[in-house]
């Protein structure tokens, strides 16, 4: 839908809210009164909506016309230059999601010479080269990722204007794209969904699983609203905040029968050297857990035990324990069906104060739809829970 849009008229609209004027507006974007009157009545006409009541004096905006405005204005920032076309926007997203210009073809209904010309006119008037060839392939240029991550917020923002306007019209129809890191896949992150769909029957939701370091540049990219899981102990950049949502507290666990004695479970102290004699399996270098686990030792004056393998997948994790002396650290919510069916065991807690964070991470600029904003209650709330 959005790709019906006009750039220029866009533009035009956002100047006539601003300046209540089409006369106003005609002068602050370069564009004639009567390419305005059209660009505004192709819009209302588009969208299904008036966005202006017309005054002898002017041009008064309407709600959805202040609403949509803003995600226009946000949209275009990203974009930049005021003579790139929709055009040109859509023929590198197509690109930059397939890879050459055939499969962008394939998947717009476009032309391959009309998406050559588009890409080539966007580099004109962008003065730098977006994308280069190497071998028989496509590869983007520096210039080319950045315009690539800023046209694909710009997509965020239209498409977000756009579910704004059904919804006004009493058709809640957008989508809420979520990035799962394995804690938030145990329990909190169902419970929300399942309470969020049966508010929003129509909406789309959409899934993708992975490590911080797998989802951190899809959310930066805007192919994902929100990411769910265990924060970063150091603020991972000045575009994305952090928000806890409730704090977990791992245990050790091993197989049904792993030879660590089990006397003494709750202290810590007594514990830790016993421990220290086994191999371990946790996620890698640099995740909150293996920090957390690093922690615990240093703390203590131990060495830190061996870590032959590095995994975060659960269900790989849990495999390979069922068959070896392998301990981990991970939540009892991360387990539950493997505690309650005997397979695995509480080897020993963790102290009282060892709490890492679990909650969201966001764009710091993204403004959620109202639609969007009711997953993040039922997010809270089911953490609350």
């Amino acid at each position: 839908m959005i790709w019906k849009f006009n750039l220029r008229h866009l533009r035009a609209v956002s100047a006539v809210t601003r300046l209540g004027s089409v006369s106003l507006a005609a002068q602050a974007v370069s564009i004639t009164q009567p390419a305005i009157t059209q660009a505004v009545a192709r819009l209302e006409k588009l969208l299904d909506l008036p966005l202006f009541e017309r005054r002898p004096d002017g041009m008064e905006p309407t709600a959805a016309a202040r609403q949509l405005s803003a995600r226009i204005d946000a949209a275009l920032a990203y974009v930049g230059s005021n003579r790139v076309t929709m055009a040109q926007v859509r023929g590198l997203l197509a690109l930059g999601e397939v890879g050459s210009y055939s499969a962008a073809a394939a998947l717009t209904g476009l032309s391959q010479p009309s998406l050559h010309r588009a890409v080539g006119d966007l580099a004109l008037v962008l003065r730098r080269a977006v994308v280069e060839r190497r071998g028989r392939g496509l590869a983007f240029t520096d210039a080319g990722r950045k315009t690539l991550r800023a046209f694909r917020l710009a997509r965020a923002e239209l498409e977000a204007g756009l579910a704004e306007m059904e919804a006004l019209k009493g058709a809640e129809t957008g989508r809420i794209a979520i990035g799962a890191m394995p804690l938030s896949r145990a329990r909190v992150l169902p419970a929300a969904i399942a309470a969020f769909h049966r508010d929003y029957p129509d909406a789309r939701i959409s899934v993708m699983e992975g490590a911080w370091h797998e989802l951190v540049e899809p959310l930066r990219d805007g192919a994902i609203d929100v990411m769910v899981g265990a924060l970063r102990a150091l603020a991972p950049g000045d575009d994305l905040t952090q928000q806890p949502l409730f704090g977990d507290r791992p245990v050790v666990l091993g197989r049904a029968g792993h030879p660590a004695p089990r006397t003494a479970v709750h202290d810590w102290s007594a514990r830790l050297p016993v421990l220290a004699g086994f191999p371990w399996i946790l996620p890698e270098v640099g995740t909150p857990l293996r920090a957390q686990w690093a922690r615990l030792f240093d703390a203590a004056g131990l060495a830190r035990p061996a870590v032959p393998i590095a995994c975060g997948s659960v269900m790989m994790i849990r495999q390979i324990m069922l068959d070896s002396d392998f301990l981990t650290l991970l939540s009892r919510d991360q387990v539950t069906v493997e505690l309650e069916a005997g397979w695995l065991e509480v080897v020993a807690e963790l102290p009282a104060d060892t709490v890492r964070d679990i909650g969201l991470t966001r764009r710091a600029a993204w403004r959620p739809t109202a639609m969007q904003a009711a997953f993040l209650h039922h997010l809270e709330s089911a953490a609350h829970r």
